[in-house]
């Protein structure tokens, strides 16, 4: 199980950040992701991999003013 955005959730071994983000239905873009306090840059999201027990946070940019 990994905490994303303080929800447990279930994923499969081996999901990608990129897998992830798809599967749970979050945009393409105006989103960043950050693991176990670590900002996963856009570049390496098909590669890099989720496990067991980490923390995500996907935060998503709002624009205003």
């Amino acid at each position: 199980m990994i905490k994303v955005n303080g929800e447990m959730l279930e994923i499969a071994e081996g999901t990608t950040v990129a897998a992830f983000l798809k599967e749970h239905g979050y945009p393409d873009k105006m989103i960043a992701v950050e693991c176990n306090g670590a900002i996963i840059p856009r570049s390496i999201w098909e590669e890099a991999i989720l496990k067991d027990g980490d923390t995500v946070e996907v935060v998503r940019f709002v624009g205003g003013g």
